[in-house]
C-alpha cells in the first residue's frame, strides 16, 4: 500500500471510532480502537512503538513513543485536546524525522466533527 492509500484507511477508521465513541475520552481509548479497526482492515499495526533519540552516533532511550505506526510507513499521533497548537504538529514532525519515516497524521478526537481534527504532516526527508 501507498502512503495515501494508509492515510486514507487511517481517516475512514478514526471516523468510524469517533462516530461509535464521540469526543471527550482518554488518548489511550482512541488509539485502541482505531489500532483494533486497521487490524480488521488487514493492516500491520504497532503500538507504542519505541523512538530512541541518536545525537552524535549515540542513542539515547529516553521513553518516547509513537502512538501508532502502521505498515512501517505512517505514524499516527493521538491527541484529546480543547484544540490543536503549533507544538503538535512540531512533535509529530520530529518525531517523523527522527523515525525517518515521511508522513504522520495528527488526530484529535476531542472535536464535534473528527475531520476538524484531522492534520496532515509531510516529511520530506
Amino acid at each position: 500500500m501507498t502512503h495515501n492509500e494508509i492515510s486514507g484507511q487511517v481517516v475512514d477508521a478514526a471516523l468510524e471510532v469517533h462516530r461509535a465513541l464521540g469526543p471527550g475520552l482518554l488518548e489511550n481509548i482512541y488509539q485502541h480502537t482505531l489500532a483494533y479497526e486497521l487490524v480488521q482492515r488487514g493492516l500491520h499495526v504497532e503500538t507504542e512503538v519505541a523512538l530512541p533519540v541518536i545525537y552524535k552516533n549515540i542513542t539515547f532511550d529516553l521513553g518516547y513513543r509513537l502512538d501508532l505506526v502502521i505498515e512501517d510507513l505512517v505514524i499516527v499521533e493521538f491527541k484529546s485536546v480543547e484544540k490543536l497548537e503549533p507544538v503538535h504538529a512540531k512533535q509529530l514532525q520530529t518525531y517523523l524525522k527522527l523515525a525517518d519515516k515521511r508522513l504522520g497524521l495528527l488526530i484529535n478526537f476531542n472535536v464535534p466533527l473528527l475531520k476538524e481534527g484531522i492534520k496532515r504532516i509531510v516529511n520530506q526527508l
